[in-house]
C-alpha cells in the first residue's frame, strides 16, 4: 500500500491564511525546507524587552531515539548554542504558563528564494520561494548520548560527512561550552510560490504593453565557490568528500530553481488571476 504523508495540525497560529492553495502541511515537506536552509530563525517572547527576540541559529530536524528516520515522520528540531545565551537560559524554565508544555514557546522560520518573477506591472511581480515556520517548545538537552548525536547531525548539515573528518569527540571544555536545544513540535506549515509571471488578461491582451516590458523569471540559486585553503592547511588536494559535496549542492539548487520557474502552480477556480 502507499505510504500516506503525515501532516501537522492546522492550528489558528499555523495555517496559512492568504493565498491558503500555496500551504503545505506534510511533515516531510517542512522538515525538507528547514533542513536545507543554512540558517533558521528563531523568535521567542523575551522578558523585560517590549519586543519578541529573534536569533539566526543552525538546526535540523532529528530524532534521537530512531536516528534513521526519515523527512516524514515525527522528528525534533535541534539547535546549536551557546552555553549562557539568552535563549539556553529561558529554555531551562520548567514551563510554559500559557499550555503547561514544558521548556520556552519558539516560532522557527526558513526561506528559500528560488526565482524573481517579473511580470507586466509592478502588482504582479512576485518571487519563487519555499517558507516553512514549526512551532513548539524548545528544552536544553541534558543527556551526553543526546547532545553528541545532535552536534554531529547539526555539524553534518553543514557539510555531511565533517563530523567524522575532524578531531572527535569534542574535549569536556567545549562540550561545556556547548548547549543544544531540542525543540519538540507542536505545529508548522509551509508556503511555496513557483512557476512564472500572471498577469491580467487585459494586460496580456495589450500588444504594446507585450512589445515594451520584458516578463519572465530570473532562477535565483545559492552557489558555493571552490573550497580554499585555510592558513594552516596541509592538506594538498581538496577532501573528496567535500569538493562532490560543493559539487551536487551547486547542481541540486541550480536544478530547482529552474524546475520551479517551469512549475505552473494549480489554484482554486475561486482564485483571481493574479500572482
Amino acid at each position: 500500500m502507499p505510504r500516506q504523508d503525515l501532516e501537522y495540525p492546522k492550528e489558528p497560529f499555523s495555517t496559512v491564511k492568504r493565498k491558503g492553495h500555496r500551504g503545505r502541511y506534510e511533515l516531510e515537506t517542512i522538515h525538507q525546507i528547514i533542513n536545507s536552509c543554512p540558517l533558521l530563525h528563531v523568535s521567542f517572547a523575551a522578558p523585560g524587552s517590549p519586543f519578541p527576540a529573534i536569533l539566526p541559529m543552525i538546526g535540523q530536524m532529528g530524532s534521537f531515539e530512531r536516528p534513521s528516520a526519515d523527512l516524514g515522520d515525527v522528528l525534533d528540531l535541534y539547535l546549536h548554542g551557546y552555553v549562557s545565551s539568552r535563549i539556553v537560559n529561558l529554555s531551562r524554565d520548567p514551563a510554559d504558563a500559557n499550555t503547561n508544555e514544558k521548556g520556552l514557546p519558539v516560532s522557527v522560520a526558513a526561506t528559500h528564494l528560488d526565482g524573481l518573477v517579473l511580470a507586466l506591472t509592478p502588482m504582479h511581480h512576485s518571487y519563487n520561494y519555499r517558507s516553512a515556520v514549526l512551532f513548539g517548545h524548545a528544552e536544553v538537552v541534558t543527556d551526553t548520548a543526546e547532545k553528541l548525536y545532535a552536534m554531529e547531525l547539526v555539524t553534518d548539515s553543514v557539510v555531511p560527512g565533517r563530523w567524522a573528518a575532524t578531531r572527535v569527540p569534542p574535549t569536556p571544555a567545549e562540550m561545556q561550552a556547548t548547549s543544544v536545544l531540542r525543540v519538540r513540535i507542536a505545529a508548522g506549515s509551509a508556503k511555496i510560490h513557483t512557476g512564472p509571471p500572471g498577469d491580467d488578461r487585459a494586460d496580456r491582451d495589450d500588444a504594446a504593453l507585450l512589445a515594451r516590458v520584458w516578463t519572465g523569471v530570473v532562477p535565483v540559486h545559492a552557489t558555493l565557490g571552490a573550497p580554499l585553503p585555510g592558513p594552516y592547511n596541509q592538506l594538498v588536494h581538496v577532501p573528496g568528500y567535500l569538493a562532490d559535496y560543493v559539487a551536487e549542492s551547486n547542481a541540486d539548487a541550480e536544478a530547482y530553481a529552474l524546475e520551479a520557474l517551469r512549475t505552473v502552480e494549480e489554484k482554486p477556480k475561486t482564485t483571481a488571476d493574479d500572482d
